[in-house]
């Protein structure tokens, strides 16, 4: 059932004299007529009238700041527990606030640009926590304070800089306050030039083999880390996303692809020139290096001589997480968003059942299974802001899967993901990003994260995605019946972000529980925790102008998800975005990243630092309670 919300919302819709819907492009079921500005002046002043207070939020929620500081709900603390260049193994150099630390350092070095992460516990006070570092700031990371790498040295510290961190954490007598474990055996960094093996249908294609692996079976490295996702059976999933970034030529007369250009390379202008400097970037001298990039890692926190595991099962495309679930009948389900305009969500549901009893029988799980994309339709009477939906078989011919549409064998479905996602009609979305799974009901949350290229060409509104210009995105979610495996679905929308201040009336102020004390922009972080609280973390504009005013610095969010209520929980500091989160098994102490912290050149985070450092955040609360409650 929608909760009062949703149900306040249709009702709205339903009853505002029948308000038509706008129609995108031919076929496109289109958004509602919003516009005007009447329907959501009654519909916040209903929400003021009727919506309960959630017992589920049991703090004050905090205002918008600017500060270039963490700022948390009264009652709570924050402190650092990890900044980027910290010694993480022993005989680690210290980190070098002017940028001296070389590319060996570095690799015995706490990982930059901080992101997705979880905690795997030990005991009661030791635990591991995996830390995805996604990319760098090339301006803080390089000496020279450049935005390009002037060498191969450069390339080289920016490389060990990227991937995941693993680290150990112990608690602090019988206090909430954890601290970093050093020495620890499980302490380690994996680089984009670790050693990692290749599994699934694609493993050992043609179009995966090198000159430096023929087999297509051995990788090295894993690039621009995301967020994350945790097994039953206590390993962690870290998400390939922009790795198209990292690749580019020289070579004046090279062509992209089709295939190469649907993954947005850029040849002549890479973001990142590690080509200029190693071979392997090179897509000309490897073009088939770019296809061992996108993929899902999965890597055993506990074990350092497990080699991590790319699946290609799982789809390649730009993997933002991956949320795990075990259905009813005991299969493994992932649902993935791919974070680009216009691109897709996925889900794989393996062909096998988890073994709860003996771990490693579950070892091929993640190999042997079958990869959906979500097609999004409008409710067949016609209600906004809900619809019905189907996963449909990404399966080598099948759905026009075939050679004739150029899919030459199973693998090249996987490979080439997105193009299998457009053949079969999935639905285009506005950024795909984190996914959770409702603890309480098996509902997914997906966030929307935003989409002002609307007016590109084959980027049509349609039913999931109403906003003709969505500057402050959306959060969705499906029902599948209670069974993850289902191949139908309803969904609704949870909410739609918005601005009241800059936008009293009219669909940029968002749904009903979009208030002035709570607005925020491009959600994108996602988690529930025990008791049922959605965590939401934004990466948007932080401006605090224009259409962004009185919303400051990114920040988290909670949200329930039966009553609708959205309380400010925390603010970050300057130019940061807050992502990745994780807590202890007793949900007591809470651990947030702040990324790129003065990305603007603004901060100075943590610790008056000349450098900004992004780094991890311990959240406790001061009379040693439940997070959130």
């Amino acid at each position: 059932m929608p909760n009062k919300i949703a149900r306040l919302t249709t009702d709205l819709l339903i009853n505002t004299t029948r308000r038509k819907l706008l129609l995108g492009s031919a076929g496109a079921v289109g958004a509602v007529s919003f516009l005007g500005g009447g329907l959501f002046s009654i519909a916040n002043q209903a929400h003021a009238e009727n919506l309960p207070t959630s017992p589920l939020l049991g703090f004050k929620g905090v205002k918008a700041s600017i500060a270039d500081d963490v700022v948390v709900a009264q009652g709570y603390k924050s402190e650092v527990l990890i900044s980027w260049g910290d010694p993480l193994v022993d005989s680690a150099s210290a980190f070098d606030p002017n940028g001296g630390n070389s590319a060996a350092d570095q690799e015995k070095q706490f990982g930059d640009n901080n992101d997705g992460m979880s905690f795997f516990p030990i005991d009661d006070n030791h635990g591991v926590i995996a830390i995805n570092n996604e990319y760098v700031n090339e301006q803080y990371l390089f000496s020279h304070g450049g935005s390009k790498a002037t060498s191969l040295e450069d390339v080289r510290k920016s490389q060990a800089a990227h991937g995941v961190s693993i680290v150990a954490v112990k608690r602090i007598g019988e206090s909430q306050r954890w601290q970093v474990e050093r020495p620890s055996r499980y302490n380690r960094r994996i680089t984009a030039n670790s050693e990692m093996q290749v599994s699934g249908p694609a493993a050992g294609h043609p179009l995966l083999q090198t000159a430096a692996d023929p087999s297509g079976r051995k990788v090295l490295g894993t690039i621009n880390n995301c967020a994350n996702g945790k097994t039953p059976w206590g390993t962690y999933l870290t998400c390939e996303e922009n790795f198209e970034t990292y690749f580019g030529t020289q070579h004046a007369d090279y062509k992209t692809t089709p295939e190469q250009q649907r993954y947005g390379l850029n040849a002549r202008e890479p973001e990142r020139n590690w080509s200029t400097f190693d071979d392997r970037f090179d897509v000309a001298k490897n073009p088939n290096e770019l296809n061992r990039f996108g993929w899902i890692v999965e890597i055993d926190p506990m074990n350092p001589q497990a080699m991590p595991v790319k699946h290609t099962a799982l789809g390649r495309f730009k993997h933002e997480n991956a949320a795990v679930t075990v259905a009813k009948n005991g299969r493994l389900v992932v649902y993935m968003g791919d974070d680009e305009r216009g691109e897709h969500i996925y889900k794989y549901v393996s062909k096998n059942k988890v073994d709860p009893i003996n771990p490693a029988n579950n070892h091929n799980l993640l190999d042997e299974g079958t990869l959906y994309v979500a097609q999004f339709n409008a409710d067949v009477n016609g209600v906004p802001l809900r619809g019905t939906g189907r996963w449909i078989a990404l399966e080598f011919g099948k759905n026009g899967l075939t050679p004739e549409n150029g899919f030459r064998d199973p693998a090249e479905v996987l490979i080439f993901a997105r193009k299998a996602a457009s053949q079969v009609g999935a639905t285009k979305m506005d950024r795909p990003e984190w996914i959770a799974v409702n603890p309480h009901d098996g509902r997914p949350y997906c966030t929307l994260t935003n989409n002002n290229k609307r007016g590109e060409a084959g980027m049509p509104m349609n039913a999931a995605n109403p906003r003709p210009n969505n500057i402050y995105g959306q959060i969705i979610r499906w029902d599948e019946g209670g069974d993850a495996t289902a191949e139908q679905f309803t969904w609704d929308i949870y909410l739609l972000a918005g601005n009241p201040i800059a936008y009293p009336e009219g669909i940029n102020r968002g749904t009903p529980n979009i208030t002035v004390d709570n607005t925020f922009n491009s959600p994108d972080g996602l988690a529930f925790d025990a008791a049922g609280r959605l965590w939401i973390l934004t990466d948007g504009k932080y401006s605090n102008e224009g259409d962004y005013q009185g919303q400051g610095n990114n920040q988290m969010l909670v949200g329930d998800p039966n009553s609708g209520e959205i309380r400010r929980f925390m603010v970050g500091p300057k130019s940061c975005e807050l992502t990745g989160i994780t807590f202890t098994p007793d949900y007591k102490t809470m651990f947030v990243n702040v990324q790129h912290p003065g990305e603007e050149g603004d901060s100075h985070f943590p610790s008056n630092s000349p450098r900004p450092r992004s780094s991890v955040i311990m959240i406790t609360r001061e009379d040693g309670g439940i997070i959130g409650g």
